[in-house]
């Protein structure tokens, strides 16, 4: 039985993301179990952890401390494959200058910073924030999550904030939005995205699959 933990602290696009892997894991035709919790015992018991996110960082972070996530989230990835969505993959840098400043996790190294008002393409037109839609994710690494994805797809985006790293060797993926910007990260067992692959639609729905089969390693 493969286990997948989606942790669930009141800000996340929870039952989309778990409506997927069952997907996934019945086309796998693998025993699949699929618990939507924030049970300490439950997600330190299962295979594999998500760690999804939407809404305001400030938001995130007040339920994730209130809940003790914090720490789960530090065990979890000590032990297991993890995989931050969106939100998630916010959370867990130091800080985000969203909502004038919050402290996140520090569980990997870089800030999260505001793609701004006055954003243009490279004719020089207005592009809205949040960035919403479909968008082309360049892979700057070998990983086991991007097997059978290929290279430029497009994947499905909704954020006004992005991840900035000094660590060049994390980023997994980029993307551009006026400026290229940081669409996955990878570290250990860690790999996170700023997109939904849950809405992703094939290559979203391929990443999830090469997310039951990770061990962790790269």
């Amino acid at each position: 039985m493969n286990k997948i933990a989606v942790i669930d602290y009141g800000m996340g696009n929870l039952h989309s993301v778990a409506k997927a892997l069952e997907h996934v894991g019945r086309e796998l035709d693998e025993q699949v179990e699929v618990v939507v919790t924030a049970d300490a015992n439950v997600i330190a018991g299962a295979d594999r952890v998500i760690f999804p996110g939407v809404g305001a960082i400030r938001d995130c972070m007040a339920e994730i401390l209130r809940l003790d996530v914090d720490q789960i989230m530090k065990d979890a990835i000590q032990s297991k494959p993890v995989l931050a969505i969106c939100v998630g993959m916010q959370a867990l840098m130091n800080t985000s200058e969203e909502n004038g400043g919050v402290e996140c996790l520090g569980f990997l190294d870089g800030e999260v910073r505001y793609f701004g008002d006055d954003l243009r393409d490279s004719d020089g037109l207005r592009l809205k924030v949040p960035h919403m839609g479909w968008n082309q994710v360049s892979q700057t690494i070998d990983h086991p999550l991007w097997k059978d994805v290929p290279g430029n797809s497009r994947f499905y985006f909704v954020h006004s904030y992005y991840v900035q790293t000094l660590q060049q060797g994390m980023v997994a993926g980029v993307s551009n939005y006026s400026n290229d910007f940081v669409a996955a990260l990878a570290d250990n067992n860690i790999f996170a995205v700023q997109f939904h692959p849950e809405k992703s639609q094939t290559v979203g729905l391929t990443l999830l699959r090469n997310f039951l089969l990770w061990d962790g390693t790269v």
